[in-house]
């Protein structure tokens, strides 16, 4: 199990490029970003292969997969995500899902969730990118939205039956959907592909509020699990004191 610094939540503000130099003089081997549209990809690149970073994910497309009618931008803004990661050796790209619809069944935006990940399916598999797709909390920091509770994000995975088609799982957020996160995670593995991390409450240093993430981590650690694990988190104290001890509990598992 590894460590990935998300650059825009820790460092925002910052270049990607000083930021992942600082991720790396933390002693942290890979980060991650939200999206790629909007920034200098060959520069990043060329960061990575300098401090011999892993680029760990970044999001596709901010579009609707509950929206039918929305299929196929969705579909058009995959692929070329899909070539984005491909450019920058990325092995995981992640999906939001859109928000819930309130003129329409919630059963019949499950449906269309479920055949939008269908349809990316053969695409991911043919170029060998995973997709995680994110169930986020509806209670503090994204009202409105579908998916919110990490059942639902598994039946999916199943429902969908690609391998290429995954979870990530936000200890975070499931800690407001739902609780109970260390079952929920452990007792589903190997429907997750990535993991995002934040103390709760206030999404700050992993060492911050009730959330005990050295025995999460181990847990989800003794599953085998060899993925990685992204810091998403503003931080309210010294940026590197912060992950200097977050690389310090990834180090002790």
């Amino acid at each position: 199990m590894h460590a990935s610094v998300c650059v825009d939540a820790v460092f925002e503000g910052v270049a990607t490029v000083d930021a992942v130099r600082r991720v790396k003089a933390c002693g942290i081997d890979a980060f991650e970003f939200w999206g790629w549209w909007d920034k200098d990809l060959p520069a990043i690149k060329d960061v990575a292969v300098e401090c011999q970073m892993q680029i760990a994910s970044c999001c596709t497309k901010f579009i609707s997969l509950v929206d039918a009618a929305k299929r196929s931008e969705y579909l058009e803004g995959l692929a070329e995500s899909i070539q984005a990661a491909k450019s920058l050796n990325c092995p995981t790209l992640i999906s939001q899902v859109g928000d819930f619809l309130p003129d329409v069944p919630r059963e019949q935006q499950h449906e269309s969730l479920v055949e939008g990940l269908r349809q990316a399916a053969p695409l991911l598999e043919a170029a060998g990118v995973t997709l995680v797709f994110e169930p986020l909390n509806e209670l503090v920091d994204h009202v409105g939205y579908y998916l919110v509770r990490s059942d639902e994000a598994f039946e999916i995975v199943d429902e969908v039956g690609s391998d290429c088609v995954k979870v990530v799982f936000d200890i975070y957020h499931q800690q407001i959907s739902e609780g109970n996160v260390i079952r929920n995670a452990t007792e589903n593995i190997g429907k997750i592909a990535h993991f995002h991390a934040a103390g709760n409450p206030g999404r700050n240093e992993l060492t911050r509020g009730e959330l005990n993430f050295s025995q999460i981590l181990a847990a989800i650690a003794a599953t085998g699990y060899d993925k990685y694990v992204g810091l998403e988190y503003w931080p309210l104290d010294d940026v590197e004191t912060g992950l200097k001890q977050a690389s310090e509990v990834f180090g002790a598992l």
